[in-house]
């Protein structure tokens, strides 16, 4: 009995931020018309996969940042990093798995006034294993950056 008690933590579903989490980015720094750039780590639990950014198939759902408030930057690129070739079943995939970083272009504003800001996005994407894909879900992303 004390061992099924002990093991039901184990049991439980985990969550789509344990099994994907987002790092703080680093903070950019620039003048007005300065390029800029910032990577966003990205950590997928050991066992799991997420789509890349050109999943192998049309139906799903890609890993993908957008930006909803960039504040005094403009751009917001990202580049991806090299996926991975998996297969599951019978499909292969495109997908990242472990720990990546994101590189995040920006370029100041050049009306930007001086001073501190944060461009905010959101990480989508859906998280699978080799049975099954769990619900798309969003992470907040903020950038923090200074201008000079």
């Amino acid at each position: 009995m004390l061992a099924m008690v002990v093991c039901l933590p184990l049991l439980r579903p985990q969550s789509s931020s344990e099994r994907v989490t987002v790092g703080q980015p680093q903070k950019v720094t620039g003048k007005r018309n300065d390029a800029v750039q910032t990577r966003i780590p990205v950590s997928i639990l050991d066992g799991y996969h997420v789509n890349s950014n050109t999943p192998s198939d049309e139906y799903l759902i890609p890993l993908k940042v957008t930006w909803t408030s960039m504040g005094a930057l403009e751009g917001g690129q990202v580049t991806y990093p090299k996926a991975e070739k998996i297969t599951v079943g019978d499909q292969s995939l495109s997908v990242f798995t472990g720990k990546l970083e994101l590189a995040v272009n920006f370029k100041v504003s050049a009306n930007a006034p001086a001073g501190p800001g944060i461009a905010t996005g959101k990480l989508k994407f859906q998280a699978c294993n080799d049975k099954m894909c769990f619900p798309p879900k969003s992470i907040e992303v903020d950038v923090p950056y200074q201008v000079q």
